[in-house]
């Protein structure tokens, strides 16, 4: 499973056709941007990921209620991550108003959605796939002062439990820079 910005179809890159495009909701500055870009990549899977809870910039706010009747709409997106999921109450919620033709992604981003991933993946349909954000679960681990040694721990547990139970773990691998971008926050075309 390859997942990667949308953006990326910006630049003359040479992609699997099976790629599937993510688009992080936390740079869409309205909704009719974002139903553009669905119109664009309507024959592409499509990875949509609500930020919540979302400490940096930039942080556009949607509701499921707004996003609802986009997700019933458009059939190319059969992903929906929901991030800071540390518990299966934090899951719940976002449950109720997505169709069971898009596939539920929590992302974990802190020891809590670590030591709860039991729990949390018991609420997952048949493709139980997680997110997991390194950057993210580092900073909370500082921020509890806990032995930041412990990060590689975590990690190890997490890969250690979706191998035995059959989990597909999201991991990032690498990350792309250029100098061709003019625009101060707007990442979106």
């Amino acid at each position: 499973m390859l997942v990667v910005s949308q953006n990326l179809t910006n630049f003359d890159v040479n992609l699997p056709k099976d790629t599937i495009y993510r688009i992080n909701l936390a740079w869409i500055s309205d909704l009719d941007t974002l139903k553009k870009i669905l119109e664009k990549h309507k024959t592409h899977k499509i990875f949509l990921d609500l930020p919540k809870n979302r400490t940096k910039p930039p942080d556009n706010k949607y509701t499921m209620s707004e996003l609802k009747p986009i997700l019933n709409s458009f059939s190319n997106i059969k992903y929906f991550a929901v991030s800071n999921i540390d518990s299966k109450n934090d899951l719940v919620y976002f449950l109720d108003y997505i169709s069971n033709n898009i596939t539920v992604v929590p992302k974990i981003e802190s020891q809590d959605g670590v030591k709860n991933i039991k729990e949390i993946t018991e609420l997952l349909g048949t493709e139980k796939i997680v997110m997991l954000d390194h950057d993210d679960l580092y900073s909370s681990i500082l921020r509890s002062n806990e032995d930041p040694n412990n990060f590689q721990n975590y990690i190890q547990r997490l890969v250690d439990f979706c191998n035995v139970n059959n989990i597909i773990l999201l991991r990032t691998i690498g990350v792309m820079f250029g100098d061709t971008e003019k625009r101060v926050s707007e990442y979106v075309k």
